[in-house]
Formats: structure tokens, sequence, C-alpha cells
């Protein structure tokens, strides 16, 4: 019975996540011009992946993913949309692999390790991005430019201000919300 009650706790974190990232991508600091844009859109992920792990936390990217491609998606091609959507958003869920190194015990280490999840959900995003941008946008590059060079300064331009952005108001919310001494069963 606890054990149905933790997936059911999870479930329900993560379609508030997945609301909380709707409502911030709706509010971008900044949007750029092939999509993409500064905010706070990966901060719920973060959170749930960081909270629960990287399997709910892969979930929420997905869902997540998949409302975006239902909101407003802007496809070119079929592995764009897998690329642009669910697939990168879910890789942001990878933070969830250091769930477990995260918690009042490690001290000044806990920041250390919040700031590797960070980057490796981060990471898994970028290359999927880069990726797209490789293969379906390089006829934006400017002229004698290669497709991989402006597709990871497009992608990076956008992707390290949001990450840094999400690192720094996720400090905080490490005891209050991450640490929850009621989730002792992941």
């Amino acid at each position: 019975l606890k054990m149905k009650r933790n997936q059911i706790r999870i479930m329900t974190e993560i379609g508030m996540a997945v609301a909380l990232a709707v409502i911030f991508n709706f509010l971008p600091l900044w949007r750029m011009p092939q999509g993409g844009s500064l905010s706070l859109e990966m901060l719920p992920i973060l959170i749930i992946a960081l909270r629960w792990g990287a399997v709910p936390g892969m979930m929420a990217g997905v869902v997540y993913g998949l409302v975006q491609l239902a909101l407003g998606p802007f496809i070119v091609h079929p592995a764009q949309l897998i690329l642009d959507y669910p697939l990168a958003y879910m890789l942001v869920g990878l933070a969830g692999i250091f769930s477990n190194k995260i918690n009042l015990k490690t001290k000044g280490r806990t920041y250390g390790w919040l700031l590797s999840a960070v980057l490796t959900g981060g990471l898994g995003r970028f290359i999927s991005h880069f990726l797209s941008g490789v293969m379906f946008f390089a006829q934006y590059a400017p002229e004698g430019q290669s497709p991989w060079v402006y597709s990871a300064i497009y992608n990076i331009s956008y992707l390290l201000p949001s990450l840094l952005l999400s690192y720094i108001i996720i400090i905080p919310l490490v005891k209050n919300i991450i640490i929850d001494e009621d989730k002792k069963e992941r």
C-alpha cells in the first residue's frame, strides 16, 4: 500500500511539474529565432529528477516534450520532432542519476553534486537539440560556417544561461523540496 501511495505521489508531482514547466515556457526571458528560449522550463523536470531519480525525471521530461509538441511545435521532419521534443526533455531527467548523492549528509559536496546533475541533464538536452540543428537547420548557418559550429553556438547561447538560472534557483530549494525525508522509498 505504501509503495502504491508513493507511485501516486510521484505521478502527481510529475503532473504538477509538467504544468509548471508549461507555464515557465510561456514566460521566457527571450526566444531564439529558430526555437529555444531562455526560460525556467527545465527547472521542474530537474526537481523531479533530483527528488525521485532518473526514471521519474525522464518520464516527466517525455510528458513535457509531448505537451510542448501539442502546444505549438516547429516541425520540419519526423526525426527532428523526436529530437527536439520528447527526447530532448527526457534527457533532462538524466540529472536524476545524482539524486542519491544529494542529501544533507554530503554538506559542502551537495552543491557540486547539484551542479553535476544540472549539467548532465542540460548536456543531454543539448546533444539532442545539437543533432537536430546539424541535421535539419543547417540552412540557417551563416555562409561558410559549419553546421556543427552553428548548431553548437546556437544551442549553447540559450541552454547555458537557462541551466545557470535553474542551478541558481535549485540551490535554496535543496533542503525543503529536493531532500524530502518523507520520500525515503524511491
